[in-house]
């Protein structure tokens, strides 16, 4: 078994009596002593410092010194208009595969000269390998190590950056932001994984320690584990790579087509050219099989990964299953969110997991469960 690997927040982690585990071949913190549930609702009340530094950091730079050459050649492998990305903006996307499953799921940004990306951290070694296998003729793929990753989130966080960059007080949801932060050059995002306003940073590793010391020392931040960004993330409806999508799930099934732009759809300038293009786009003509969906948990229980789900409280067959599924303490009450085919995923159907040989209702619930409050 790989031993697992260690971000340079590793030591900062320990020094707040952290509960460590390991996740995508990192040690990562699953809590603090502060406890999951409670650290849910400090993020979503105040702010929440996340260690994301197992993600991978890449940047992408046209050969040709032409940008719209670098997201020509990233638009063959994802199914978005990175062409029309407007420099200092970011955009969600995905990789997807000849069957039209999803590889991974990422963030793309333009920087002018390059496309900055970051990926997720169990797929990144895939991925840059799938971007040098392709895109090798036309880019520089240029794996950035040197760079940790931090996600501030919730309504305080930009009071609490203002303070070290004042700069971020005026950026809007999915700008992007060259500046300094403890005198070296900060690459900022306004975005982030929780259904919050929020950022993330990426900062020199040698300073990562000063600049989360710094902010935990603020009154509104607190840190925060996988436990509580697993459950602020399944309240605002997102999707987790392995769980809720995978290369077994298209962008129309998993309730991503929003994320493909007009121009990458059928009847559009640069509609298809990506893997699975004619499986995905005849899915927006057509419908798709099954869909992702909310659920409403009847009762106290979660219903969680792996739960089949039936259309009647007794027999028949499996219509379903749960991907992601916990307490949702913003809401109050269990969530979950799975696939269901497709006659029942309407918001309100009465549907029913086998939880312990017995089935239990839920509703299907639309997403998210809790409202975003991106800054716009």
């Amino acid at each position: 078994m790989a031993e697992t690997k260690r971000t340079p927040l590793y030591d900062f982690h320990l020094s707040q009596n952290a509960k460590m585990v390991p996740f995508a071949g990192y040690d990562m913190p699953v809590q603090y002593p502060l406890g999951v549930m409670k650290e849910h609702i400090h993020t979503r009340t105040a702010a929440g410092l996340f260690d994301v530094s197992h993600m991978g950091q890449v940047i992408l730079k046209p050969k040709s010194g032409d940008l719209a050459d670098a997201a020509l050649a990233l638009e063959t492998l994802i199914p978005v208009n990175i062409l029309g990305l407007g420099e200092n903006r970011q955009r969600y996307g995905f990789f997807t595969n000849d069957t039209g499953g999803i590889l991974d799921d990422l963030m793309i940004a333009n920087r002018g000269d390059h496309l900055f990306l970051v990926v997720n951290a169990a797929c990144k070694d895939a991925d840059i390998a799938h971007m040098k296998s392709h895109l090798s003729d036309s880019c520089d793929i240029d794996v950035i190590t040197d760079r940790a990753l931090i996600a501030l989130q919730g309504p305080a966080s930009q009071a609490a950056l203002e303070t070290l960059c004042p700069a971020v007080s005026d950026m809007r949801f999915m700008d992007v932001l060259t500046s300094e932060i403890l005198g070296h050059d900060a690459w900022i995002s306004r975005s982030g994984y929780t259904g919050e306003d929020g950022y993330e940073i990426s900062v020199p590793n040698d300073i990562v320690v000063e600049l989360v010391t710094k902010l935990v020392a603020m009154k509104s931040v607190e840190p925060i584990g996988l436990g509580a960004r697993d459950s602020l993330r399944l309240e605002g409806g997102l999707c987790l790579y392995g769980h809720d999508i995978d290369t077994t799930t298209t962008p129309v099934q998993a309730g991503l087509p929003w994320a493909i732009q007009k121009s990458r759809r059928l009847g559009g300038e640069r509609a298809g050219g990506f893997p699975g293009a004619d499986i995905i786009l005849a899915e927006f003509e057509n419908g798709a099989a099954r869909k992702r969906v909310g659920l409403r948990p009847d009762g106290r229980a979660p219903m969680r990964e792996g739960t089949q789900l039936f259309a009647t409280d007794t027999g028949g067959e499996p219509i379903g299953s749960i991907t992601s599924g916990g307490f949702g303490p913003t809401v109050g009450h269990p969530v979950s969110m799975g696939y269901v085919a497709t006659e029942f995923s309407e918001t309100n159907t009465i549907i029913y997991a086998e939880i312990r040989g017995k089935r239990m209702a839920a509703h299907v619930s639309a997403l998210p469960f809790t409202p975003a409050n991106f800054k716009r």
